[in-house]
């Protein structure tokens, strides 16, 4: 049997085994599951190092140090805000309408995990499923498959013992497009979270399932003139968040924007904290080494260290580099560094004006990033209220982009999967949650005489 049949049986398999063990785990109290998901939070911990070391190992993406901090953004940081959140049974009632609401699983995802984070993503994905009562399936990208089998070999070992049905969390083993698109569409899949690049989001939308998808991300960042005091820390946080895990995350800051009158010291802190702003000739040599074409990024760069494209590029970096600029004045396919860029790379604009910055950033957050996230630093509530027009569904106020977008810095949601909204084709904008995955069952009660419609509207 050749691989494609091989895996279009494993994920039927697969989600037929997880709908026997949803139906086995429906009406499990939800203290109960409360205590399988943080059981499974407790199990990564220890091992959250480990994942993320084999992380880079078979993927060759990033940098283990920041996949553990990923690992541990869930294994603790999504486990405590779930442990607060009611997702099962009654969750709330309104005795003044006579309506109360129910949360009742979905039934079996089907989860879609990317390459540029084949541990963090299952994780999330797996402790927000089973808060939800739901059975979750796991289908990796290739690249990350093994260590994607063994962040859920870990989960659904520790839920097994806690009492879950075994197979209520899976990994597919065995991973083509052919087998990942019947697990999507298959008669036992209730819905599917999707979280990868265009084609994978695409085929999600076209399962014929509901779909939980995220489009790309192009985040702009304004630092306005009122930040002139504190530039030494808005430049702290664009390269901790720009460099954090060689850039594979999509939230990450993709261009700095900067008013003329803070431009010129923005650029000095910013080689402080280990910025290399490229000549021309650099920057047009790392976009072709970043990208093979319009549209086109090459999968080979992604997640790269600064060294390592620089090397590519053939020029050489002093040493402590984190992150690579190019200075830019023009957006669009014909200057590629201002599309998103999965890796350690920012574009820099200068701009003429306040309103034209804010201009820039709405033109970037369009171009390849319409919906995601967007990042202005200011101190000037009118220029934060005019910033906030921009079409994207997370507007970030001075904090890096990655733990702001992902709700660390703030109080968004703990989430490893951020919506786009219909900007960008996405069903949601919001920061998905194990609330994205129960259906909401309202029970009313009559609170008025049906009758009085005919004297109401005559008949």
């Amino acid at each position: 049997m050749d691989a494609d049949l091989q895996s279009i049986a494993a994920a039927r398999r697969c989600a037929e085994s997880a709908f026997t063990a949803y139906q086995n785990f429906l009406d499990t109290d939800p203290a109960h599951v409360d205590a399988i998901v943080q059981a499974m939070a407790d199990a990564i911990e220890p091992e959250a190092a480990r994942l993320g070391r084999m992380a880079v190992e078979e993927t060759g993406y990033g940098n283990a140090e920041n996949k553990r901090v990923k690992n541990l953004m869930n294994a603790r940081g999504t486990a405590d805000w779930l442990r607060d959140v009611t997702t099962l049974g009654t969750l709330w009632r309104d005795d003044a309408t006579k309506i109360a609401a129910f949360g009742e699983p979905m039934g079996v995802v089907a989860a879609l995990i990317p390459v540029t984070n084949p541990t963090s993503t299952v994780i999330f994905k797996v402790l927000s499923a089973v808060k939800a009562g739901n059975a979750i399936v796991c289908a990796p990208h290739p690249r990350g498959l093994k260590v994607g089998m063994e962040a859920v070999r870990i989960m659904s070992s520790v839920a097994e013992q806690m009492g879950a049905p075994k197979g209520l969390i899976q990994c597919l083993e065995q991973v083509t497009i052919q087998g990942t698109a019947e697990l999507m569409s298959h008669r036992r899949t209730s819905v599917v979270m999707a979280t990868g690049g265009p084609a994978m989001v695409k085929a999600a939308y076209s399962s014929g399932k509901p779909t939980l998808a995220v489009g790309a991300g192009n985040v702009p960042c304004y630092v306005h003139k009122s930040m002139a005091g504190e530039l030494d820390e808005v430049a702290a946080q664009i390269v901790a968040s720009k460099a954090f895990d060689y850039g594979t995350a999509c939230v990450s800051e993709q261009s700095v924007i900067a008013d003329p009158e803070i431009a010129r010291d923005l650029r000095h802190e910013l080689k402080l904290q280990g910025a290399y702003f490229c000549s021309t000739q650099e920057a047009d040599r790392l976009a072709d080494v970043i990208f093979t074409g319009k549209q086109a990024m090459n999968p080979a760069r992604v997640g790269q260290s600064p060294e390592r494209l620089a090397e590519l590029a053939g020029f050489s970096l002093p040493p402590r580099t984190k992150c690579l600029v190019s200075e830019e004045s023009q957006i669009g396919w014909h200057r590629p560094l201002t599309a998103e860029k999965l890796n350690p790379v920012l574009a820099f604009f200068e701009a003429r004006n306040s309103d034209h910055g804010i201009e820039l950033a709405h033109t970037i957050a369009k171009f390849e990033g319409w919906g995601h996230s967007s990042v202005v630093h200011s101190n000037d509530p009118e220029i934060i209220a005019q910033f906030a027009s921009i079409p994207t569904g997370r507007v970030l106020v001075n904090v890096p982009a990655i733990h702001g977008g992902a709700g660390y810095a703030t109080d968004l949601e703990p989430s490893f999967m951020l919506g786009t909204g219909t900007w960008s084709g996405s069903i949601t904008s919001d920061n998905v949650t194990a609330l994205h995955l129960i259906n909401i069952k309202r029970v009313a009660y009559g609170n008025r005489p049906w009758r009085d419609i005919y004297e109401e509207y005559g008949a």
